[in-house]
């Protein structure tokens, strides 16, 4: 949009002229104070013009004239408050009308700064009283007229200051910025009222004598804003320079000795209720009073002041301060009743003394056979004691008995089986699909979010696609900040880079897509790019013509106001948006450029973004790597970059940039089984007792289970996601192995005396219920998070809790098919791998033969150390303290994980992103474009809607542009950096009669568009002015036309398109096509409702992750409070509001799932063991895991996202492994709690440790290694934590808490019947 700085000093013509050395001096005598009088003028008329075209006034004093009656109600109309005599010609007033014309626009919204503003310049030209507040002090030459060259202007400090305060917060919508910025904003300090005079008059136009010095010294308490504006406008500009065509000293005070006094119109106040403006532009206006934005607190902190001293001030948060008094009350607790405890335990061991032997005889009893597996007691006469199971146990024991009978019987028709149902639902992978998309991986369909970008996209505009380039100096060893990088040679450097980046041609199904067919074009001929390169036009000639880089620094300090600044595509460019490393407003020092090119983003029906751009994409990275990069630098500058599809494609290579890692990971974890599995290598046998074959067997079972979990769900239609394929497989895998150790080492401990089905019958009555308990404690936890809203975490949940259960069925039915083929095959004296060579081999006659009954060297050690020491009262005290002072401080921590996910944690570290990334944060200056959308505005007359939206005259104090505006003023609450730009607020002053060069009609009626727009201003001719074809052009309404300034329904209906259409220019800068073509949706419209508009602001930089959380939440509250206060549908969109809205409940999602996994087990633990006091043990250790786990993360830095979310959902079912069978032995073993904590210890703990913290160990360890942060950071850290912190729990503190707070055993006492060793093996 064509936005040219205002020309506040008048009267155009086409003579050139030259400078005159005359100055006129005051004199005491009395033509001076004629002179110097009431209907008086200091100049009249106009006698001449400077070469660019500017007038000059003749600086003949004479008496004020009395005008016709028609130029004197032209006057009138515009000058109220001159009357009678005037100082002006007709010439003069037309001049003056159409050059303030100019700066209406701008400020017609607040009517108290028009009519002050106004009135400054009718005095100025047509006051009758001119001559006793202006003096002509130079004069010159211009074809042999004498012409005026310098004055000074007396105004009163009151109506400066008064000027100034009524105008300096109004806006100018369409840039978010403020009105005087384009009237009036060449001052920067009050250094700048000193200097800002042209150069041919020096200092002394401006000052002139020492009395000046004085008279700003005494305007030291003046705020010095309204003199650095005074000193803007009263600059004589260079030729082509906006600017007063001659020089303007204003000064306060008159000398006593003229006769003059300083001009002192009144002034409107901007809180004046009959002339009010809104909040937005007059926020000290009385209506605004009681809505000043509240002082910001940081919601819900807390500290407390540890120590008196100053310099011992330590605040710490008060949960920190809760929980460390509650741990020093419950060790205390604890300490006293272990003390009591063991003392009164003490005492009653003295007192039974004699009964010991009794004791002692039982567990002789049930010691004589240490490995004898717990469960075989109840049909084990012999050992004197049988287990009492629950019914639901007793029952699954029964099965299993009969169930592990029939499967030794007949593998082959259970593998068969098996293999063929799994097989089957693996054909489902034929319609395997994975989802990639951000809007259905982390936002459900019901989402709030994607349901406004729906809206935002069908009714307004997708948002735009990004290309950025950023150049940057590098950091300079000997200086403390990097080099400026706004100098020559970097701007033609820029240049050759656009050269380039203009050239590309991207093929697309054989034509040549260029920038110039995708780019987005305001006004439909030049590209948007936001570059410095604007403010040559993008055109490499203006480099020399303009000056150079002393232009680009011209152009950064006034780049709303000077025309030469304005870009390619009629709009000022901020700076903010094109530099980078500056700080406030100091452009010059900036260390980067910054090159964006906004790309249309049309969507299609199914929702895929344009080809032409994504191709245009891949030529525009391709070059940059190839070409740009070395190019830029060879000059000693950085270059990073980004397009719309980068990230995308980055993360499609980070998809297949660790596949080795993995499957590295896995091939040791499968040589890892492969060695537990088997027996105590011997070489002379280890190729017979080795378990490869059945460790590999047992990986393809896991394996399996992952593609029919897959497959079934693929079938079905649901797709698959990168979490699911990388993650899934380490779960079943830790899952199955476990299942896998347990029941090939429960089978190696039935005595050998038993033939094989009686093996295979006893190990799955030993280990059957555990592993089932364990199996539908992770499958329920799993599914139980299948109802969560967030897609990618619901369908993880799914996959997992159907991949977890095919494998507990495969490990109970193929698995132990496989089992009784290997025993089998080493009892037939058959080479592991190779079953078809058999050799001979004494190894199955020794007594520690194959399937022998000797404890393995992981059992010995669980048996023999670490339960012996574990049972020690000091170790069990240390345990507890240790680990409940370790949860509490994990839950502190906990409050410290920040929602997020890194940008650069989820690309390869190699990507040229990670460069890119760690630029924007580093040098940009502006955040991303915020909307506020507005959904079924209704204009019509009736309705309050319009004063409830807008922010200008007459609107509602606590109206939406208003609200907005406030929040910008607590941008680090609100993250609201600048009131918004509103199409209804340049709308309402467009048909605004006080704009009279903007809506104006022809006198047929029809649209006649601004003066210097065709047809008003032909092109060829280059004919503009007021005495053209549209020199009949009237105002579209005239006040009594309008309802308090607001148009009719069927005003408002005709007029919305005309203002879309109107191109903005120099004669009205509020015209609509460009700036606001897609921020209405006018289909429907007719009907007096406007289904959709936007109003755009930006937010903050956002560096962070936890910023762009933050920002999205404070513009939904914000969005909401306003929507109720004016009972108006509301909601805020940024682009990437898509994908950050899983952080707003991330915390919930995360506990909620986390609450239904942790209950989920402990129903399950409740209904099969029929017992609380298990089922809560088991609850509390897997509730620290996972607090520890939260904890852990805070301490590495590990934020809460989707994907730490299923690890620590995995957690839960990993968790249970470690705590399920080690509990129920415990449960089902005999004797007093150290003893069964030993024999739990002893059966299952070498199971757990070997089967799943080994086997996940080693395969975690080689995941560090890998090329992409994220998994280093979510599958390295973490899943070693999770692996380190299930060892610990459930080998080291379950153990010491069952061992004090265990259930009591189950185990009966019985009368010892006849020695047998046999076992019934009756169903």
């Amino acid at each position: 949009m064509d936005f040219v700085h205002v020309q506040v000093l008048f009267f155009v013509s086409i003579v050139s002229g030259e400078r005159s050395d005359t100055r006129l001096l005051l004199t005491r005598n009395a033509v001076s104070r004629e002179r110097h009088s009431e209907e008086y003028c200091a100049m009249y008329d106009i006698c001449g013009a400077r070469e660019d075209g500017k007038v000059l006034n003749c600086p003949y004093g004479s008496p004020s004239v009395k005008p016709d009656d028609l130029l004197s109600q032209k006057i009138q109309s515009l000058c109220p408050t001159i009357t009678g005599n005037v100082c002006c010609s007709e010439a003069q007033f037309d001049t003056l009308r159409s050059q303030v014309q100019q700066a209406i626009p701008f400020l017609v919204g607040c009517p108290a700064c028009l009519r002050n503003f106004l009135n400054l310049f009718c005095e100025l030209t047509c006051s009758p009283h001119q001559s006793t507040f202006i003096n002509v002090t130079t004069t010159a030459k211009v074809k042999g007229n004498l012409t005026v060259s310098g004055i000074d202007f007396y105004a009163s400090d009151a109506f400066g200051e008064g000027l100034y305060e009524s105008c300096k917060d109004v806006k100018f919508g369409t840039m978010n910025t403020r009105a005087l910025n384009f009237i009036g904003a060449g001052a920067q300090n009050f250094t700048d009222a000193w200097t800002v005079v042209d150069d041919d008059f020096g200092l002394e136009a401006f000052a002139g004598s020492t009395e000046i010095l004085e008279d700003y010294v005494f305007l030291g308490s003046l705020s010095r804003s309204f003199l650095e504006w005074y000193a803007f406008i009263g600059r004589r500009a260079a030729l082509d320079v906006p600017g007063s065509p001659y020089a303007m000293t204003f000064k306060p005070t008159a000398p006593e000795s003229s006769g003059m006094k300083p001009m002192n119109v009144s002034t409107y106040s901007c809180g004046d209720i009959s002339l009010g403006c809104s909040c937005g532009d007059c926020p000290q206006s009385p209506v605004c009073a009681n809505t000043a934005p509240p002082p910001h607190h940081e919601g819900g902190s807390c500290a407390v002041r540890i120590g008196s001293l100053k310099a011992s001030y330590h605040p710490a948060k008060c949960v920190d301060f809760a929980l460390t008094i509650l741990y020093i009350l419950l060790i205390s607790m604890f300490l006293g009743w272990g003390l009591f405890h063991r003392k009164r335990e003490r005492n009653q061991t003295s007192r039974m003394n004699p009964l010991s032997d009794i004791k002692g005889s039982g567990e002789v009893i049930r010691k004589k056979d240490e490995n004898l597996p717990a469960q075989m007691v109840e049909d084990s006469p012999q050992t004197g004691s049988r287990v009492q199971l629950s019914i639901v146990q007793g029952y699954m024991s029964k099965f299993y008995r009969s169930y592990g009978t029939w499967v030794a019987r007949n593998p082959i028709l259970v593998l068969s089986l098996s293999l063929a149902v799994i097989l089957l639902l693996c054909v489902g992978l034929i319609r395997f699909k994975v989802e990639t998309r951000p809007e259905k991986l982390w936002v459900g369909p019901g989402s709030k979010v994607a349901e406004e970008k729906r809206f935002f996209d069908t009714h307004l505009a997708p948002f735009y696609r990004i290309e950025q380039l950023i150049l940057a100096t590098v950091p300079d060893a000997r200086a403390q900040k990097l080099p400026s990088i706004v100098t020559e040679d970097n701007i033609k450097l820029l240049f050759e880079v656009e050269k380039k980046v203009d050239g590309i041609r991207a093929n697309y199904s054989g034509s040549m897509v260029s920038l110039t067919d995708i780019c987005m074009k305001p006004l439909d001929k030049d590209c948007a790019t936001q570059s410095v390169l604007q403010y040559f036009q993008m055109d490499p000639q203006n480099l020399e013509n303009y000056g150079g880089v002393e232009h680009v620094n011209y152009c950064l300090q006034h780049y709303t106001s000077a025309d030469t600044c304005r870009s390619a595509f009629k709009a000022p460019l901020d700076p903010s948006t094109s530099l980078g490393g500056f700080s406030g407003n100091n452009y010059s020092e900036a260390s980067a450029f910054i090159v964006t090119y906004p790309v249309n983003n049309v969507i299609d029906k199914e929702g895929n973004e344009t080809d032409k751009a994504v191709a245009w994409e891949k030529a525009f990275i391709q070059l940059v790597k190839n070409e740009l990069l070395p190019m830029v630098q060879s000059k000693n500058l950085t270059l990073s970059f980004s397009s719309e599809s980068s990230i995308e494609e980055e993360l499609k290579r980070e998809s297949t940039a660790d596949v080795i890692t993995i499957l590295i990971s896995y091939l040791v974890m499968f040589a890892y089984i492969s060695l537990t599995l088997g027996d105590t290598p011997h070489l002379s046998s280890f190729y017979i007792s080795s378990k490869v074959l059945l460790g590999l067997s047992g990986v393809m079972l896991v394996m399996l289970s992952v593609l029919g979990s897959v497959g079934f769900f693929s079938a079905i239609g649901v797709k698959s996601t990168l979490i699911i394929i990388e993650v899934i497989p380490f779960l079943v895998l830790a899952v199955g192995v476990d299942n896998m150790c347990i029941l090939v080492h429960a089978v190696k401990r039935q005595p050998l005396e038993l033939p094989l089905e009686g093996r295979i019958s006893n190990a799955l009555v030993e280990v059957g219920p555990s592993i089932t308990l364990a199996s539908l404690s992770e499958v329920l936890a799993f599914a139980a998070g299948s109802f969560i809203p967030m897609p990618a975490c619901r369908v993880f949940s799914m996959f997992a809790a159907l991949a977890v259960l095919l494998d507990f069925l495969l490990q109970v039915t193929a698995f132990v098919a496989l089992i009784v083929f290997d025993f089998l095959r080493a009892e037939d004296k058959r080479v592991d791998c190779i079953p078809c060579m058999k050799i001979s081999s004494s190894y199955a006659d020794t007594p520690k033969g194959i399937g022998g009954r000797r404890p393995g060297l992981l059992a010995r050690y669980m048996r023999e150390i670490h339960a012996p020491i574990l049972s020690l009262w000091g170790v069990k005290i240390a345990v507890i303290s240790i680990f409940a002072a370790f949860t509490l401080a994990c839950i502190a921590l906990t409050t410290r994980v920040e929602p997020g996910l890194e940008q650069q944690i989820v690309l390869p570290r190699d990507s040229y992103l990670q460069g890119y990334f760690n630029n924007v944060s580093e040098y940009l200056r502006i955040g991303p474009p915020l909307y506020f959308v507005v959904k079924n505005y209704n204009y019509s007359s009736e309705s309050s809607h319009t004063n409830q939206l807008c922010s200008i005259s007459q609107c509602g104090s606590k109206s939406l542009l208003n609200e907005i505006a406030r929040a910008s003023l607590t941008p680090e609450s609100t993250y609201i950096a600048m009131p918004a730009a509103s199409w209804l607020d340049d709308f309402l002053v467009w048909i605004s009669p006080e704009a009279f060069g903007c809506c104006r009609k022809f006198t047929n009626g029809s649209y006649c568009p601004p003066d210097d727009q065709f047809p008003c201003c032909s092109s060829d001719t280059g004919s503009c002015g007021l005495g053209g074809v549209c020199k009949d052009c009237t105002t579209c309404f005239r006040h009594s036309d309008l309802n308090n300034d607001r148009p009719s329904t069927s005003q408002f209906k005709e007029k919305l398109p005309l203002f879309l259409n109107a191109l903005p220019s120099a004669d009205c800068a509020k015209g609509g096509h460009g700036a606001y073509t897609s921020s209405i949706d006018l289909q429907g419209y007719e009907n007096g409702v406007i289904q959709a508009s936007s109003f755009r602001t930006y937010h903050t930089p956002l560096n962070k992750q936890i910023d762009y959380v933050n920002s999205m939440r404070a513009a939904r509250e914000f969005s909401s409070r306003v929507s109720d206060s004016l009972k108006m549908e509301i909601f805020p969109y940024s682009v990437f509001y898509m994908f950050f809205e899983q952080y707003l409940d991330i915390w919930r999602t995360a506990l909620i799932n986390l609450a239904i996994a942790i209950g989920a087990v402990f129903v399950v633990c409740l209904v099969i063991t029929c017992s609380l006091w298990n089922s809560a043990i088991i609850l509390m250790v897997l509730a620290m895991i996972v607090v520890d786990l939260m904890g852990v993360m805070a301490i590495l830095n590990i934020q809460l996202n989707a994907v730490s979310v299923v690890n620590l959902v995995m957690s839960v079912g990993i968790g249970v492994e470690f705590c399920v069978h080690i509990t129920h032995a415990f449960s089902v073993s005999c004797g007093d709690r150290d003893q069964r904590v030993r024999d739990a210890l002893g059966t299952m703990g070498a199971s757990v440790l070997s089967g799943i913290t080994l086997t996940k160990l080693v395969g975690v360890i080689v995941l560090c290694f890998s090329r992409t942060e994220v998994f280093v950071v979510y599958y390295f850290q973490m899943y070693l934590a999770l692996v380190l912190l299930g060892f610990l729990h459930g080998l080291v503190f379950l153990p010491v808490v069952l061992s004090m707070f265990g259930p009591p055993s189950r185990c009966k006492l019985v009368e010892k019947q006849e020695d047998r060793l046999s076992v019934s093996l009756r169903p």
